[in-house]
C-alpha cells in the first residue's frame, strides 16, 4: 500500500471544533482509550465527509480496521446532527435573511443583470 500526504481545503478552527465535540463526547461516556486522539478521528470524519473518501481508503490511510472507520464516522455525524438546527428553526432564520444557499449549492448569477431583472437589452 502506497501512502502519501493529502489536504483538506477545510480551516483548522474546523478541525478543532469537530475534535472538541469529539472530547467532550468521549468524556461523557467514559471513553478509556480510542485507536486515534479526537483530532486524529476528525480529521478521518472531515476527509470523509468533504472529500468523500471511501470507508476502506480511509481506514487504510489512518491504519485502523474499516468497521472502526465506519463506527468513528457515524458517532461524529450523530453528534454533528444533534446540533443542527431543527426545521422550523431553520425556517425562522430563513424568513430573516435576504438570501440562503441550500446544500451549500452556489448557483452562478449574473450580477448585472441581477441589478436589472427585466432589461430588455435594447
Amino acid at each position: 500500500m502506497l501512502v502519501y500526504p493529502s489536504g483538506i481545503d477545510l480551516s483548522s478552527r474546523t478541525l478543532r471544533h469537530l475534535s472538541g465535540l469529539l472530547a467532550g463526547h468521549r468524556r461523557r461516556i467514559g471513553s478509556r482509550w480510542r485507536r486515534l486522539t479526537c483530532g486524529r478521528q476528525a480529521l478521518l470524519v472531515l476527509g470523509h465527509l468533504r472529500c468523500g473518501y471511501a470507508y476502506a481508503r480511509l481506514a487504510a490511510g489512518f491504519r485502523i480496521r474499516i468497521a472502526t472507520a465506519y463506527r468513528y464516522i457515524r458517532e461524529a455525524v450523530d453528534l454533528l446532527a444533534a446540533r443542527a438546527p431543527t426545521l422550523e428553526q431553520a425556517m425562522t432564520t430563513v424568513r430573516k435573511k435576504a438570501y440562503v444557499i441550500l446544500d451549500g449549492t452556489v448557483l452562478p448569477i449574473d450580477r448585472i443583470a441581477a441589478d436589472r431583472p427585466y432589461h430588455s437589452g435594447k
